[in-house]
């Protein structure tokens, strides 16, 4: 689960076993959405960023240290 959030500013740092993580799981270890298939559906809507890009691969690797952005949430992936 999230480890650290200090402000609604600062992003939440998301410790996983190892990378890459598929970008819809991500959003479902996170909190961020309620199940793997809503995860798919706002990854495939366009809502969800990437370093900065809208990506819509839904089986999209994340790498630690990528930044995804979704809705007012901000995370970033550590491996640990």
């Amino acid at each position: 689960m999230p480890t650290t959030k200090a402000e609604s500013s600062e992003p939440t740092v998301v410790t996983v076993r190892e990378a890459p993580i598929e970008l819809c799981q991500l959003l479902k270890f996170a909190g961020l959405t309620d199940s793997g298939g809503e995860a798919k559906q706002v990854i495939s809507e366009g809502k969800v960023r990437l370093n900065g890009v809208v990506e819509t691969q839904k089986r999209k690797k994340v790498l630690a240290g990528d930044r995804v952005e979704y809705g007012d949430e901000t995370l970033v992936v550590k491996v640990g």
